[in-house]
């Protein structure tokens, strides 16, 4: 019986740091609620861009590799958490995915679940890097992606909780499988559903939100699956309490994070901190929440304080899984404004 296993991907993240990377263009989005005449300026997107001028060599002034991807982020979360973890993916029959399993394997996350094939190359990223905030990332989603029924030991799944990070290709469908699995079978169900599964049809992803204990998103996704702008926080937290009875969460990037169990909205900022990377903050964020909320008992509190503090800590390393707390490692805890969801004549 393990405590947790995580799905999701697994990629090799190479990272290219330069400072003759140049920053050309605006910050700005236009979320479904702009697409209605209301434009916002959101800090989790953005229309600005490298710009590489054609025919010339850039130096680079450092390479890095490493291990990344949704599924066995999170799954590294847990087990510096102390917690029995594994990760159920899918890598290619390649160097890369050995290299992943290996790793997997060394920092003590059961890699059983992980198959491989050859259909596919594993998943990478290479991630240029300005300054570690200012990035692009190429993302090539391979051997993840190719997931199925099939590549999954069903029988062999026993654990307290399952957590979902995004899904992509031929792997979506298994969301409310998944889901499905865990409800059936008593798991808590954790999931940071992407793009593909918060585009499926309205009344499956209603179904689906409906058996989710804890629900993260980021703003731009909130505000999407809601159908409300950004700034009106506690409507969008009303709208996504009603699609899902558990634990909602919304990151907001260096603003911090929002987090609403029905009754209440918690409000917490981020810590400050010197930024080397920033790629894998949000796993850690979301990881570090789950790990929380099982360790105290539902203490909402308690899990905002260890997410918004592991966020931090992986923010100072290059790599997504370098910098994560360790269970019993004093933290820095920040202070989580509460208040009521609803009036009290509702």
């Amino acid at each position: 019986m393990f405590d947790i296993i995580t799905f999701g991907s697994a990629t090799r993240d190479i990272f290219l740091k330069s400072k003759d990377f140049k920053v050309a263009g605006q910050k700005k989005i236009f979320t479904r609620a702009a697409a209605k005449g209301e434009e916002e300026d959101l800090s989790s997107s953005s229309e600005r861009g490298f710009s590489l001028s054609l025919g010339l060599k850039i130096n680079v002034d450092g390479i890095y590799f490493y291990s990344g991807g949704g599924g066995t982020n999170t799954a590294a979360t847990f087990v510096k958490q102390g917690f029995k973890t594994a990760f159920c993916g899918l890598v290619g029959k390649d160097e890369a995915g050995e290299k992943i399993i290996k790793e997997l394997k060394k920092r003590g996350i059961n890699s059983g679940f992980v198959s491989m094939t050859g259909k596919k190359p594993t998943n990478h990223s290479i991630i240029l890097s300005l300054n570690g905030r200012e990035r692009t990332i190429l993302a090539y989603r391979g051997a993840s992606g190719e997931l199925s029924k099939k590549d999954i030991p069903w029988q062999k799944l026993k654990a307290k909780w399952l957590y979902l990070a995004p899904l992509s290709g031929r792997a979506v469908p298994l969301f409310e499988d998944l889901v499905d699995f865990a409800k059936k079978k008593k798991m808590k169900i954790a999931a940071n559903p992407g793009n593909s599964q918060l585009s499926l049809p309205e009344k499956k992803l209603t179904g689906i939100l409906k058996k989710i204990d804890v629900l993260i998103l980021n703003q731009e996704e909130a505000s999407l699956l809601a159908g409300l702008p950004a700034n009106k926080e506690k409507e969008i937290f009303r709208k996504i309490d009603e699609l899902c009875p558990g634990i909602a969460i919304m990151t907001k990037g260096s603003a911090g994070a929002v987090v609403s169990d029905g009754q209440y909205l918690y409000r917490a900022p981020a810590l400050k901190t010197k930024e080397i990377e920033v790629t894998g903050a949000g796993d850690s964020f979301a990881s570090g929440f789950v790990s929380g909320l099982i360790k105290k008992n539902g203490d909402v509190e308690y899990a905002v304080q260890l997410a918004v503090a592991n966020a931090s800590a992986c923010l100072k390393k290059i790599g997504a899984k370098n910098g994560l707390l360790s269970a019993g490692r004093k933290f820095k805890k920040v202070r989580v404004a509460k208040e009521k969801l609803l009036p009290d004549n509702l």
